[in-house]
């Protein structure tokens, strides 16, 4: 068969009807580095963000349908709510921990959730009055669990350890902290302020020294983020429409260009952990392009 006539039935099969968000989410995209959609435009709010995959590939975000839920999507892109969360309680940042329980910052009622996937049943962590409010979060092998504060109205922002009794400390103040990381040796820790991702040295206890910059964008803002096996970040970069793919030495390795413009965090997943699920505050859902390495937080889980 010649080029021409493979071209014509391509084309044939994705018709004009259907638009290019659909057509992304029925074929999706195996090459590296190239997004698709991977959940219908407007199945979440605008206040998407927290994604975090488990052990068994399926992709949990907050806000699906609605403020204040938490949606699970299955690896083949069926959508639905997984938990309601009580009262007025909004989730932003969602990780899992070693025991395969969710992790959820509670912004609105300034709560660190714990989620039993097999029960469903949330129990607090830590409530933390002292936050202006818990955004994102990142867990390590210990189980601490790292939590960015920032008061954007402000300009201003902390971020804390929360050890597994639920002890709350203070760590460091800084910008507006958004997204937050720990290397796969979890000897650094990054926190993302406004234009400027900071790196600082972390301990087996969790403290934190020596606070330096990693990189710092010459436009837009950075949100969420995450690192691969290898030590690279994967950078939110709202309002910019790309993920950035930052080595640990801080130099911009490329940029992955997204349908959407707001992209507000990612979390790797698939059968081999390099699949990259980003949410998207302007599109109201979520977005997937491969990688060529796994996920550090993926490939912690898999270890048990």
């Amino acid at each position: 068969m010649n080029k021409i006539r493979l071209s014509l039935i391509i084309f044939s099969l994705c018709s004009p009807g259907c638009g290019l968000h659909s057509c992304a989410q029925s074929n999706g995209s195996s090459a590296l580095f190239q997004s698709s959609v991977f959940t219908a435009p407007g199945s979440f709010t605008s206040g998407v963000e927290g994604p975090s995959v488990d052990k068994r590939g399926n992709v949990y975000a907050v806000n699906f349908s609605k403020q204040g839920t938490i949606g699970r999507v299955s690896p083949k892109g069926k959508a639905g709510v997984f938990i309601i969360l009580p009262d007025s309680s909004v989730a932003n940042g969602s990780r899992f921990d070693m025991q395969g329980n969710m992790i959820l910052a509670d912004y609105v009622g300034h709560n660190v959730f714990r989620v039993n996937m097999k029960t469903k049943q949330l129990s607090v962590v830590a409530y933390a009055p002292q936050m202006t409010q818990p955004n994102d979060v990142a867990v390590d092998s210990r189980n601490h669990i790292y939590a960015s504060d920032p008061n954007f109205k402000a300009g201003t922002g902390r971020f804390w350890r929360i050890d597994t009794d639920g002890k709350v400390t203070l760590l460091d103040t800084l910008g507006p902290a958004n997204g937050i990381e720990v290397n796969p040796d979890e000897n650094r820790i990054y926190v993302a302020a406004a234009r400027t991702v900071w790196v600082y040295d972390l301990s087996a206890q969790g403290t934190v020294s020596n606070k330096r910059q990693l990189i710092e964008f010459p436009d837009f803002g950075t949100d969420g983020m995450r690192c691969d096996v290898d030590g690279n970040l994967y950078v939110a970069r709202i309002g910019k429409g790309v993920v950035a793919k930052v080595s640990p030495g801080g130099k911009l390795l490329r940029e992955i260009t997204l349908i959407g413009k707001k992209p507000t965090n990612v979390a790797f997943g698939g059968k081999d952990g390099r699949t990259v699920y980003v949410t998207l505050m302007d599109e109201g859902n979520l977005e997937s392009f491969k990688v060529d390495k796994p996920g550090r937080e993926w490939k912690m889980q898999h270890k048990n």
